[in-house]
């Protein structure tokens, strides 16, 4: 298995934090957010597996310095998706075809937005994917509110986990359900990344290419309680800082 950690957005609503930085290399408390997935990422069964890190060529810099002091970096390469502005950039999905294609990755593939940060674990996650892997499987919650729901992409489940309806951002949330930027593609699924991206859709969020997913193949709903938070704008990252520093003042 392959980890794919998608690094490669302008972060605009994050600025100024952003204007120089990318979001993934914030720090939450006393730790970057990508060192925060990476813990998680340590802890999966089986391993060590390979780790690529998505970014633009504006950050690339950034991930390239920040790497050689990891404890990581012996696991990861960091691949620079060439783009250089808002304007330009390849959006999520263009950028997991992109990670596919150049390092030439044919086996199963988590996938993992750069600006989560969760509590659970992500091996019942890989548990519940590979159980399921006639289909693609995605990360869950259940944000309580829909009109919170509005920011993210809603997600709706049969009695049997499958998603029967995805929307992305919709104006009118069918539930509270939704997308925490965590997937797992078994390696029969990946020519369909491919097959998305060729039709020149909505290639930003992930959540149009599992909406599409949800239509024309299966997609697997794994909904977790721990807690999750989703670092979109100046307001929510911080109180994921406030939150994360009260937990480490509790554990001292």
């Amino acid at each position: 298995m392959k980890i794919v950690i998608l690094a490669a957005g302008y972060a605009v609503r994050l600025h100024p934090l952003t204007l120089n930085t990318s979001k993934s290399l914030l720090e939450v408390g006393k730790r970057k957010i990508i060192e925060r997935i990476l813990d998680k990422v340590s802890g999966l069964k089986g391993g060590p597996y390979g780790i690529y890190i998505v970014t633009n060529a504006k950050f690339f810099g950034n991930f390239d310095s920040w790497l050689k002091t990891s404890i990581y970096k012996e696991r990861i390469a960091v691949i620079n998706d060439g783009t250089v502005t808002n304007e330009t950039r390849l959006g999520a999905i263009q950028d997991i075809d992109f990670v596919l294609k150049s390092m030439k990755i044919t086996d199963d593939v988590l996938i993992i937005a750069g600006d989560n940060l969760f509590d659970f674990d992500l091996n019942r996650f890989l548990e519940f994917g590979r159980k399921n892997s006639k289909g693609v499987s995605v990360a869950l919650y259940d944000i309580k509110s829909k009109e919170t729901a509005k920011n993210f992409g809603v997600v709706k489940t049969g009695r049997d986990g499958r998603v029967v309806d995805f929307e992305e951002k919709p104006e009118n949330p069918k539930s509270t359900l939704v997308s925490c930027g965590i997937y797992y593609f078994p390696k029969e699924k990946l020519p369909l990344v491919e097959e998305y991206v060729k039709m020149r859709n909505k290639l930003d969020a992930p959540g149009y290419y599992i909406g599409w997913l949800s239509k024309v193949d299966k997609v697997y709903g794994f909904t977790f309680l721990e807690d999750w938070y989703d670092i979109g704008n100046i307001d929510s990252y911080g109180r994921a800082d406030r939150e994360y520093k009260n937990k480490e003042r509790a554990e001292r």
